[in-house]
């Protein structure tokens, strides 16, 4: 007899479904949520961050929040919404704390997100693509701090100009301008380092 693998009931519950099983005591149900998104909102930390021990404490921090919490979410809000909500005022209330921007300023040097090499590239292009990334990190960390926070809740989230504005509690068309500065600002950056590293050859 083959062995059937059999899946966990609460994988086909979407997350607001599991929020409601975790509200009526399923712990397995907030586990379930927690590996769900535990990847991109690290990252959406990791990036914004300087030192990975800060941006883990940010993390862990969003997630006790969001058990305290957990009584008061009400399953016609959409998750991830409420989530990345949470995170992104964490986020403004360390950086008030601090009493600067700067420590969001650069993304983390960690766990960037890597250039695709694809096999039988030559060493030129394989140098060419580790420079345009070198570039890329550097541009980001360049970007005023509230680009770069929608431009991580869209790239890093996969968030829709509508949801990061229910998330940052600001209008469709002030995070419609973010987010194309914040395009605009990276290209015109990495353009110029890549001019000026061909200037010096």
């Amino acid at each position: 007899m083959q062995n059937e693998v059999t899946e966990h009931p609460l994988e086909s519950l979407d997350d607001e479904e599991l929020m409601a099983c975790y509200q009526q005591g399923q712990v397995a149900a907030f586990d379930m949520l927690y590996h769900r998104h535990k990847g991109p909102l690290y990252r959406y930390f990791l990036r914004q961050c300087r030192e990975k021990s800060l941006a883990e404490d940010l993390y862990q921090d969003v997630w006790s929040r969001v058990i305290k919490a957990s009584e008061g979410y009400q399953p016609s809000a959409k998750f991830t919404t409420w989530l990345y909500r949470i995170a992104y005022n964490r986020m403004v209330d360390h950086s008030r704390t601090l009493k600067t921007a700067n420590k969001f300023n650069s993304p983390a040097q960690e766990n960037m997100p890597e250039a695709v090499i694809a096999e039988g590239q030559d060493p030129r292009q394989q140098s060419e693509q580790a420079q345009q990334l070198g570039y890329l990190k550097l541009c980001l960390s360049l970007l005023p701090p509230k680009q770069l926070d929608v431009f991580m809740l869209k790239e890093e989230g996969g968030f829709s100009a509508a949801m990061i504005a229910e998330i940052v509690e600001v209008s469709q068309e002030a995070i419609k301008s973010r987010l194309r500065y914040s395009y605009q600002k990276l290209r015109e950056c990495i353009a110029g380092k890549m001019q000026g590293a061909a200037d010096e050859r």
